[in-house]
């Protein structure tokens, strides 16, 4: 019975706020475009194309510096398993040590 209750509950709010959601407008903005450049470096290219995917330039030069390659293993590592970048491990392997040495 409690089950019955809270599935027409579900659709009862369901019917409510759908002419809501169809009537939301859609929010379009224009980003600026990508002026900052990653350091020259060895993996330089192998880091633009695979880091950029997802954030800009700056959110790299903006991680403490000299921080290692401990900490850039863990970053790297940290993209693939917890936001899901399509790295490949040759390429994570060339991205750590490029940001170990430039970053």
């Amino acid at each position: 019975m409690q089950r019955l209750r809270r599935t027409t509950m579900l659709i009862a709010a369901a019917a409510v706020l759908a002419p809501a959601l169809c009537a939301a407008e859609t929010l379009t903005y224009s980003l600026p475009e990508e002026t900052a450049e990653l350091r020259a470096g060895a993996g330089q290219e192998t880091a633009q194309n695979n880091c950029t995917a997802c954030h800009s330039v700056d959110y790299i030069a903006r991680q403490p510096p000299k921080m290692g390659k401990p900490y850039w293993e863990g970053v790297v590592k940290k993209m693939i398993v917890s936001y899901h970048a399509q790295i490949d491990e040759a390429d994570a392997a060339a991205i750590v040590d490029y940001l170990a040495a430039t970053y």
